[in-house]
């Protein structure tokens, strides 16, 4: 038979859940793979993952055959999950439009026979007299294989590396229909079995396979070396045959087959096999190799009590639209197996027909002895592959893949909690490697998903790409001797009063006049109740200067009249420290104000504090922090369930400081109960003092990024328990700044999950992070031109 019409020739008979009862008579259990993202997996990873396939298929019943199959597939990117409403997410939805990947899927079916012998004819064609049918039903032999089937998939999918879940009716007759219709897409069309060539419509098709013992090299493994990745100082590592999967880059399936035999039937073949050629070794080298390899598979096996012998096949089934580029792509298969010491089998003909046909899974079954080579499982385990392209989540931030560049959306903020308990995130990098472009990154597409931001900046960094949204921002910046117009006590009518508002009153007061010392509970109830006295007895004007001239005024009596005992509340201590912020004091400015701002900020959703003339002050520094602090439990804080990110930048400096540290960790406390998270930016993990506020910081810190740091990572290890494999990412990085696509690599950590991303923008992008330089230089002159940054920014695009 040269022409086949899948029509007319059925493979199925009928599809129960994921149960094909095929027409040949085999039955077959269908899954689908969700394996983890390539570059994520350590050299143990492989090793944990190799076990969890040896212990879940050893058990299987004999005569059952496994067909693992990886199928990728070019395509190009569409952009359709991306946001595509403001000027911004626009230009990067059409820069990655149309862009070229590959698309990876992992099936794995189990096939219970009707020929348990498995003593096929060397050339089976699954589709003569297929359309007679043999109808099996769903007996008890049937229900005995699902219930092994289903308890060695459980055992895969609590390795937690993998899943494996039952693939539906649906599922099942498009991928037949898909490959059967050799991947064309748009039309259906017949498949073509020549003497020279298998074309099925515009596709051509050819297959390399490994067969026989004689294919394999000294030895194989469950992970090798990843040259690309690897460098003098540390070892990436990559599945033995990995280079057979997704980096290949040209469409292609690869099919691994194996026949769980019986042990003993095997080990007297190989016994006999063994004594033929101890007769004729003397007649040539290649028979005395032969001897040597099956008497290495018979050791094992003997010296293995868990040795469990298979027969195994595998093999690459690859295509193009243009059959000269085909001995391009098998030339690249076979560069791929020469590394690995492995000399595959080119099929011609009849064969190749055969091999592409029977790697259809209802016909896996097919492969005649000759076909198949001898060995134990766990050799044959280490030619599987384990892991996909990169993943995106339904919403997130958009990086990029380290493999084809695309979009791949990360949700740090984990609404539902499957990864990361506390959403709370760390940027590390030295200056000039962009730890800025990068915060504006993620903010600047939080800030577009409804997110409300709150950036206290030291360094300017954030007020370009605020000038997207000209009504929805606003930037308070301290400049010297003057207020930044909040006041922390001002009410606009009494119902402002609430307790939560007297306890964040009374935590601000002890910050600033007892910030050394331990508050006791009676201590707080004692200002709390000052401060609710305060409010009673003054209807206007509330200030720290008011509240201050009140306590003066009626200090004999105070305590008297609200029952306060002197050891309670010092009056005197306090009137003394706090005379620092209020009258003549030396801070007083700071709480020069008879009106509140903060309503300015309460309707606005990006806010930044520029303190950048504050940075060396110690006392100015903590104090802005604490009235910022009030200023965002006042305005932001007020609605729970909005969502909301407070930013400290270049906060380096600041850190030294013991108030400020303890100023940032309430923070850390506060935003457990908001629906918020805290962003930090260092240089390095150093710039956190070692000690128990740091570590609190840390612990509450489980979203990581890391850029290139030529010092090395060696603290950041040390002090965050990153993993060997972790260490190897982040010395994996590498940047590209020329050419066409340019992009930095960053490591990212959510929660245990990490790998290397990129971050690769369009130019419009690029002009809104700029920070300094030039160019920077260049777009805000033209944004004092126009007062409208995406004009600036389209103008000074269409110049590059």
């Amino acid at each position: 038979m040269n022409k086949i019409n899948l029509s007319a020739y059925q493979p199925i008979t009928d599809i129960q859940d994921n149960i094909i009862f095929a027409n040949n008579g085999n039955v077959i259990l269908c899954y689908k793979g969700n394996l983890p993202e390539i570059y994520s997996l350590s050299e143990n990873d492989f090793e944990d993952m190799h076990g969890a396939w040896f212990q879940a298929l050893k058990s299987l019943p004999v005569g059952t055959v496994v067909h693992k199959q990886d199928i990728y597939l070019k395509k190009t990117y569409t952009s359709e999950q991306l946001p595509n409403t403001t000027f911004l997410e626009k230009a990067t939805y059409e820069h990655f439009k149309s862009r070229g990947h590959i698309e990876h899927k992992c099936y794995l079916f189990f096939t219970l026979t009707k020929n348990k012998a498995f003593n096929n004819s060397k050339y089976v064609n699954p589709f003569r007299n297929v359309s007679k049918g043999i109808v099996q039903e769903l007996d008890d032999n049937v229900q005995r294989f699902v219930n092994s089937v289903s308890d060695s998939v459980s055992f895969i999918n609590n390795s937690r590396k993998m899943e494996f879940l039952p693939i539906d009716a649906m599922e099942i007759q498009h991928l037949t229909k898909g490959y059967f219709n050799g991947f064309n897409e748009g039309f259906d069309t017949d498949i073509l079995l020549e003497k020279k060539s298998v074309n099925i419509g515009e596709n051509h098709f050819d297959a390399l396979a490994i067969n026989s013992e004689l294919c394999f090299g000294e030895s194989v493994q469950s992970s090798k070396t990843n040259e690309k990745f690897t460098s003098e100082d540390f070892v990436f590592h990559q599945g033995f045959i990995d280079g057979l999967g997704l980096t290949l880059n040209e469409n292609h399936i690869v099919n691994q087959i194996l026949y769980l035999d019986d042990k003993q039937k095997w080990r007297k073949l190989l016994d006999k096999k063994i004594e033929e050629l101890n007769k004729s070794s003397n007649f040539g080298s290649q028979n005395k190799v032969v001897l040597g390899k099956i008497q290495h598979i018979l050791d094992q096996i003997n010296a293995d009590d868990n040795a469990r012998i298979i027969r195994g096949h595998l093999n690459i089934v690859f295509w193009d639209k243009n059959p000269e580029n085909l001995s391009r792509i098998g030339s690249k298969i076979k560069t791929e197996f020469k590394e690995l010491d492995i000399i595959p089998y080119y099929p011609r003909g009849e064969e190749r027909k055969n091999y592409i046909l029977n790697s259809y899974c209802c016909f896996s079954s097919n492969f005649s002895n000759n076909d198949l080579y001898v060995t134990d499982l766990k050799h044959a385990l280490c030619l599987f592959i384990n892991n996909t392209n990169y993943k995106s989540d339904s919403t997130g931030i958009i990086f990029n893949d380290r493999e084809h560049n695309i979009p791949v959306l990360k949700d740090v903020w984990d609404e539902k909690k499957k990864r990361i308990k506390a959403r709370n995130f760390a940027i590390f990098a030295p200056t000039g490697e962009g730890k800025s472009f990068l915060a504006n990154n993620i903010l600047r597409q939080y800030f577009e998903s409804g997110v409300r931001l709150v950036i206290i900046d030291l360094g300017g960094s954030y007020t370009k790409f605020a000038k997207l949204y000209p009504k929805k921002y606003t930037v308070l910046r301290y400049e010297s001797g003057k207020n930044l117009g909040i006041n922390p006590f001002y009410i606009s009518d009494t119902n402002d009063l609430t307790p939560e508002r007297l306890e964040d009153l009374s935590v601000f007061l002890f910050e600033l006049f007892a910030s050394d010392l331990k508050v006791t509970k009676a201590q707080s109830v004692s200002v709390k109740k000052i401060l609710r006295h305060y409010y009673n007895n003054t209807s206007e004007n509330h200030s720290l200067d008011g509240f201050y001239n009140f306590i003066e005024k009626n200090q004999k009596d105070l305590l008297d009249t609200l029952k306060i005992h002197p050891d309670y509340f010092n009056i005197t201590s306090f009137l003394h420290v706090m005379s620092e912020y209020v009258g003549d004091g030396l801070y007083s400015f700071l709480f020069e104000v008879s009106e509140d701002q903060t309503y300015k900020i309460e309707d606005k959703r990006l806010i930044v504090f520029e303190l950048d003339e504050v940075k060396d002050n110690k006392e100015i520094l903590s104090v802005m922090l604490k009235l910022i602090k009030s200023a965002i439990q006042r305005t932001i804080w007020k609605n729970r369930a909005e969502k909301g990110i407070i930013l400290f930048d270049e906060f380096a400096k600041q850190l030294k400081f013991d108030n400020v540290l303890e100023s940032v960790e309430f923070y850390y406390q506060a935003i457990r109960k908001q629906n918020g998270a805290i962003g930090i930016i260092l240089q390095s993990i150093n710039q956190l003092p070692n000690n128990s506020t740091s570590a609190s910081i840390l612990e509450n810190t489980q979203v990581i990024y890391s850029l290139n740091n030529e010092k090395g990572y060696d603290e950041l290890v040390k002090r965050l328990n990153l993993s060997s494999h972790d260490l190897n990412q982040l010395k994996s990085i590498k940047n590209n700044l020329s050419g066409p696509r340019k992009y930095t690599e960053m490591f990212i950590k959510i929660g245990k999950e990490s790998n290397i991303f990129r971050l690769e923008v369009p130019k419009e992008v690029y002009a809104a992070y700029l920070t300094d330089g030039q160019e920077n230089e260049a777009i805000m002159k033209l944004f004092d031109e126009h007062n409208n940054m995406e004009k600036a920014i389209i103008q000074f695009t269409s110049k590059i």
